[in-house]
């Protein structure tokens, strides 16, 4: 009998889908050994939220992800002609239902990301403290979260 493993979603870029702002992707060797315990279960949720790739570069103004959510901050291009909090609330949300749909009770999301970013996100070039908005969302339904790339 074959048993199943643990799922964990993964940030798609991290292995290699070129789903980034700027239409590359983060691939990283490194998580080749989450294979070894984990069915991955690859997420991107910008591209789940509906953004296309390539997308202008966003990042949260007036908090972190927690604030998003809590709607007291919201997530704008850099160039702020654009919010696009809708649409990062949206792939979290997805992010949120493809854990339960799965089972998936831990995440290895991409660092410092609006959407991923897990301890750290960067805000206005600067690196700050904070998680990124689907982060908080797994992170407030129980999902362990663990920064990675």
């Amino acid at each position: 009998m074959i048993r199943d493993r643990e799922k964990a979603l993964v940030s798609a870029c991290l292995l290699g889908v070129a789903c980034r702002y700027d239409g590359g992707h983060e691939y990283d060797r490194e998580v080749e050994v989450l294979r070894g315990k984990y069915d991955l279960v690859p997420v991107c949720p910008e591209q789940l939220g509906g953004l296309s790739t390539p997308r202008p570069a966003a990042e949260i103004r007036g908090g972190a992800g927690e604030e998003v959510l809590s709607g007291t901050a919201r997530v704008e291009t850099l160039e702020g002609d654009h919010e696009v909090t809708d649409a990062f609330l949206r792939g979290a949300e997805a992010a949120l239902r493809i854990a339960g749909f799965t089972g998936a009770r831990a995440a290895f999301l991409k660092s410092r990301s609006p959407s991923c970013g897990c301890g750290s996100i960067v805000v206005a070039g600067k690196e700050v403290k904070g998680d990124g908005v689907t982060t908080a969302l797994l992170k407030r339904h129980g999902i362990t979260v663990e920064s990675w790339g």
